[in-house]
This record gives structure tokens, C-alpha cells and sequence, in this order.
């Protein structure tokens, strides 16, 4: 009975794999809030110190057989003349034991305008993925006995594809406005509809849509105290688009000092997955008259509909991120002063 509740698993889980293949859906993550250049280009650049490094990986459905693996890391650098940033970002998938790995590298430029009332922040991304495929893993029906399941040793008769690797170029942009207590921002990734198919047929990736608002609730009503000093409830609300794909994130994050501890609620759109998520953020700030800090995340997704938590043990991320101002470097005249900026909402 194990081994065959397994089977269906694995059955389940391919033919989930075969569908955000076709849909070609990217992933997102829980911790937006801890990758701010994947959520949008123009966060590129927005935070109090010089250089700021992010590194995320997001391990998906751990319990069930086939890698659902996501991983991104991007640097970016602060540029105080223009309220703007220069940033390079990486991210990978791996998807089904390997069998589809995507790779993308892009570099990114982000400016503002704005007073010390407002910020306006717009983002440019381009850069080249890179897909593959493993046809030895896959497997096809002619390798699959309707009463044993798969036949060891088998082989298909299937014609492979005569390509399994595929470059292209990728684009993106993004806007992001901080007006006193809100910030809600807009991108489009995938804008030139890139063809991604491996055969002669082609296969354009649909653009994703992402629209993200949040307002900060000061709980501290004393004007001596620092910001950094103070509590603040921050609700927020994501909401993703890619092709026929679509899904919607709300929550709230309790943030104090060094602490962030928020609770979210993502549905999955039509036929998808939806989920309830804890995080737990900690800063440490190793100079924090200097700028320095380190941040750890940590966050934990529960299904909530019809995939069952005990087959799946749901999906984990974990996210470091690193903050400093370069001491020899001569910042100039800040834009803005004053101003509430997007990483006071993070």
C-alpha cells in the first residue's frame, strides 16, 4: 500500500512538473521581502548602506521524490548621486531530479526621482538564461506496466528532441513608489517573450506580472525614539501573473529592533496549490553606526487544500542577506533625506 501510494505521488508530482513546464510558470518566493531585485528591478539599489548582498533557496514539497529546488543571490550597489543602484543578479531551478535546470544571469540599473515626501523608483533588467533538459531521466509510457508501474532497465521509443540546452536573451522592468507610510510597486519580467522551446515549434515564455503594496502602522507613538527603535505592523499584499497562472499573497509582518515575524496567506490560483507561511527574520548588526549588518531568514509554507501536508512535509526557505557602507567612500549630497524609503518596509 506505501509503495503504492508513492507510485501515485510520483505520478502526481510528473504530471505537475509537465504542467508548469508547458505553462512555463516562475517561482516565487515566500520571502519576498528578502529578495527585493527578484521581486522587482527597481528595488535595485534602495537601502541605507553602499553594497548589499542576498542569497535565498527555497526547497519545495521536501518529502516527495525529485528536486524542486530554487536559488537566487544578487549584489547590488548604491548609488546616492542618482537615489539609484547598479546590480547583478543570479538565479537557478532545478526541477523533477535535475531533468530541467533553468540558470539566468542579468544586470540591472534602477533610478529615482523624488522629495522628501516621496521616492519614484524605476528599474531596467537584462541579462541571458540558459535551459536544459535530461532525457534520460524522463520517463514515457512505453516504459510504464499499467499493473507494476515503471519497467526497470527499460527503454523508450520516443524520438528525444535533437536539442537539450537553449539560450536567450531575457528582459525586464520595474517602477516602485514610497509615498510617507505606503509603498506599492509594479514589474513585468519576460517583456521581449523569449522563445524557450528546444524543437522547431515555438514556445514563448509568458510574461509575469507582479504587483506588491505595503503600508507600516507605527505601534510606537514617541517621536523621541529612533526608527530603528520603534514596532511596527506592516501588512502587505503580492499578486502574481504569468499566463493563465495567477496567485494572490496577504499578511502582515510584526517588525521590532532586530526582529521580524510575519504570517502570510497565498492562494494558488485556479487548480493550484495554496498555502499559509511563517517567517521568522533576525538581524544582527555588527556596526550599526557603520551600516553593517547580517540578516538570516527563515520561513516554512503548510498546504492548505488538496495536497496533504504528510505526503509533501511543504516547502522551506532560508535567506542570508549582508549590508554595509564602504568606509572609504565618499557619499556625497543624499537624495531624498527624510523621505521613507522601501526597505523601511522590510
Amino acid at each position: 500500500m506505501k509503495e503504492k501510494l508513492k507510485f501515485r505521488l510520483l505520478i502526481i508530482f510528473a504530471l505537475q512538473l509537465i504542467a508548469g513546464a508547458v505553462f512555463a510558470q516562475d517561482h516565487m518566493y515566500s520571502q519576498f521581502f528578502n529578495s527585493p531585485v527578484y521581486l522587482n528591478p527597481a528595488l535595485n539599489g534602495q537601502f541605507d548602506g553602499d553594497l548589499r548582498m542576498n542569497l535565498i533557496y527555497r526547497n519545495q514539497y521536501t518529502s516527495i521524490p525529485g528536486n524542486l529546488t530554487y536559488l537566487t543571490a544578487s549584489i547590488d550597489y548604491n548609488v546616492p548621486q542618482f537615489g539609484g543602484g547598479l546590480g547583478l543578479l543570479f538565479t537557478r531551478s532545478s526541477e523533477g531530479s535535475a531533468y530541467l535546470n533553468k540558470n539566468n544571469i542579468a544586470g540591472i540599473y534602477s533610478y529615482s526621482v523624488g522629495s522628501q515626501d516621496y521616492v519614484l523608483s524605476f528599474g531596467l533588467q537584462a541579462g541571458v538564461t540558459n535551459r536544459s533538459v535530461d532525457y534520460s531521466k524522463l520517463v514515457f509510457g512505453d516504459q510504464i506496466d499499467p499493473s507494476t508501474g515503471f519497467i526497470p532497465g527499460s527503454t523508450t521509443g520516443a524520438d528525444n528532441p535533437q536539442f537539450n540546452n537553449k539560450f536567450f536573451f531575457d528582459a525586464g522592468a520595474g517602477v516602485n513608489l514610497t509615498l510617507k507610510n505606503f509603498n506599492i510597486g509594479g514589474a513585468a519580467q519576460h517583456i521581449n517573450r523569449p522563445n524557450q522551446s528546444f524543437t522547431g515549434t515555438p514556445s514563448k515564455l509568458p510574461i509575469r506580472s507582479t504587483l506588491h503594496a505595503s503600508y507600516r502602522y507605527n505601534l510606537t507613538q514617541d517621536d523621541n525614539l529612533d526608527d530603528e527603535d520603534k514596532s511596527y505592523i506592516i501588512p502587505s499584499v503580492i499578486f502574481y501573473k504569468q499566463g493563465n497562472m495567477q496567485s494572490l499573497n496577504a499578511g502582515m509582518q510584526y517588525k521590532r529592533k532586530s526582529i521580524n515575524v510575519g504570517a502570510w496567506y497565498r492562494t494558488g490560483g485556479a487548480g493550484g496549490p495554496s498555502a499559509v507561511v511563517i517567517s521568522l527574520i533576525f538581524d544582527l548588526f555588527i556596526n550599526r553606526d557603520g551600516g553593517e549588518k547580517l540578516r538570516f531568514g527563515v520561513s516554512h509554507d503548510v498546504p492548505a487544500g488538496g495536497i496533504n501536508y504528510g505526503n509533501t512535509s511543504g516547502t522551506t526557505e532560508g535567506s542570508i542577506g549582508y549590508e554595509t557602507t564602504l568606509p572609504s567612500r565618499d557619499r556625497g549630497e543624499q537624495k531624498f533625506y527624510g523621505a521613507s524609503r522601501c526597505y523601511h518596509f522590510y
